[in-house]
Formats: structure tokens, C-alpha cells, sequence
């Protein structure tokens, strides 16, 4: 086995080959990046809706717990499913990658709109107290008290999620979007070894989650000390 690996990976490895990793690894990316950080931008204003002293509009907590407690109990793959067959029967003209981003954006909003809740809901009430009742503005009371030590507790799990999410884009080959597991499977079906194919984006998918893991990590380090100076 160890022999026919070394002898196949040359032309493996081969230019053309490589540019279709290329491809679909850029796809990964966009997918999972900037996928997660549109999904992160809305749930942190789902989190806001839902929050009483930051909006006072029932209907629209209503409608933003409705949301989040939704889809954050569907599978990545049954929303994905779900908004492939919407845009179907909805006759818009969308590519494999629009969907698939669509649903990433859709449930990276689920998770970090609980995640931000959490972190808003930390900040104690008496400084709450304190800031209306030296007539801050709801803005202000976000920017300047909550924000600020909120994102302590924000950002773990929210790095975390991220990191979740990347490996979720895997599951966008189910419907034929061009990333890197699709690749590998193309790769396979043309002769090469699926410890090869399969080896290969297991170490690309390491090399994308582990510098957020760390990225992460550090930023949170930083945060940290800052808070205590």
C-alpha cells in the first residue's frame, strides 16, 4: 500500500491537480469565513433584538427567539437541504455555492446570536442601573458597557463555532458544490488512492482550523489583559 502511495503521489501532486485543490480550498475559505462572519454580524443583531433593555419591540424578540431556537436544532445538513429545495421552488437563479453559503450564514446567525445573549446577559444588572440612570442611550449602553466585557465570554465558544463551521462545509458536497471534499472525491473516482485524496484535505482542513483555533485563542489572551490594566 505504502509503495503504490509514494509511486502515485507525483502525479497526484500535479500541477492540474493542484490547481483543482486550489479552487475548491478558496471555496472552503469563502465558505467558511466569510459565511461565518455574515452569520456572526446578523446574530449578534438577533442577540440585540432579543434583549429588552436594548429593544423593546415584542414582535421582533418574538420573531428573534422563534429564529434562533429553530436553527439552532436542524442539522447543517437537513438546512441545507432546506434552503436548496427553497430556492427550487422559489425559480431563482442561484449557484450551488449561493446556497450553500445562504445556509451557512443562516445557521452561523442561530449559534452566535445564542452566543452573544449569553455574553450580553453576563454584564451585572446594577451596571445596567447605573447607565440609565446616568441617561445613556441604548447605543451607548451597548458600545460602552456591554460590548466591552462582554466579549470575554463571547469570544471561546464563538471561535469555536467558527472552527465548527469550517469542518461543516464538507457537507455542502452533498449537493455538488466544489470544495475541498468534493474535490477529494473527484480525485478518488479518477484512480488515486482515497487514503491520498482523503489524507491530503485531512491535513489542509487541519492547517485552515488550527491558526483560527490559536488566532482565537491569542485575541482572547489580548482582550484579557487588557480588561485587568
Amino acid at each position: 500500500m505504502w509503495e503504490q502511495l509514494i509511486e502515485d503521489a507525483p502525479r497526484f501532486f500535479s500541477s492540474w491537480n493542484l490547481l483543482f485543490l486550489g479552487e475548491a480550498l478558496l471555496n472552503t475559505l469563502l465558505l467558511s469565513y466569510v459565511g461565518a462572519a455574515l452569520g456572526f454580524a446578523i446574530g449578534f443583531c438577533l442577540a440585540i433584538g432579543r434583549h429588552p433593555r436594548l429593544y423593546g419591540f415584542g414582535p421582533v424578540r418574538v420573531a428573534a427567539t422563534g429564529y434562533v431556537e429553530t436553527f439552532r436544532r436542524i442539522p447543517f445538513l437537513v438546512k441545507l437541504m432546506c434552503v436548496f429545495f427553497a430556492f427550487q421552488l422559489s425559480g431563482a437563479q442561484a449557484s450551488l455555492f449561493t446556497i450553500a453559503l445562504v445556509t451557512v450564514v443562516l445557521s452561523a446567525a442561530a449559534f452566535a446570536a445564542e452566543i452573544a445573549r449569553a455574553g450580553i446577559e453576563s454584564v451585572p444588572a446594577p451596571q445596567w442601573d447605573a447607565a440609565e440612570a446616568m441617561n445613556f442611550s441604548r447605543w451607548r449602553v451597548l458600545t460602552r458597557v456591554v460590548a466591552p466585557q462582554s466579549w470575554r465570554v463571547v469570544l471561546p465558544p464563538l471561535f469555536g463555532y467558527a472552527v465548527g463551521f469550517i469542518k461543516s462545509t464538507s457537507i455542502a458536497s452533498q449537493i455538488g458544490v466544489m470544495e475541498m471534499t468534493y474535490a477529494a472525491k473527484i480525485l478518488n473516482t479518477r484512480g488515486f488512492s482515497a487514503l491520498l485524496c482523503f489524507g491530503t484535505i485531512l491535513i489542509v482542513y487541519f492547517l485552515i482550523c488550527w491558526p483560527t483555533k490559536r488566532f482565537g485563542e491569542r485575541l482572547e489572551a489580548r482582550l484579557g489583559r487588557r480588561a485587568k490594566a
